[in-house]
């Protein structure tokens, strides 16, 4: 394994209660984050409305997405993605509960475009 791949899976958080997110890269307008999951989801009535676009990815685990405006949740598998452009609200309705979900999100300043 590469030490980026060995970090994606190494360090796992012990503590399982809240969802975990760490930086692996960062650069002038870019920053490159894993989450951890363990049956986690966006808090009731909360939604992510971010000024970056946000390309998500699923490496282990699965997830389940609302994006507003759209009438079914999205799910995700290793190796699913989405594109999030800027102010694309969404939440985070389900994350597998017996297993941790490690996502990588790669966040840009953006013209609202996918890169």
């Amino acid at each position: 394994m590469t030490p980026a791949t060995q970090y994606l899976f190494a360090n796992l958080p012990s503590d399982r209660t809240a969802e975990h997110f760490a930086d692996l890269f960062t650069a002038p307008g870019l920053r490159l984050e894993r989450i951890v999951s363990h049956g986690h989801t966006t808090p009731d009535g909360e939604w992510y409305d971010q000024a970056q676009g946000e390309r998500v990815m699923v490496v282990q685990g699965a997830a389940r997405l609302l994006i507003e405006g759209e009438a079914e949740e999205r799910t995700l598998g290793p190796g699913d993605h989405l594109y999030l452009g800027p102010h694309v609200r969404h939440r985070v309705t389900w994350t597998a509960p017996g297993e941790d979900t490690i996502w990588l999100a790669l966040f840009h300043d953006a013209d609202g475009t996918d890169p």
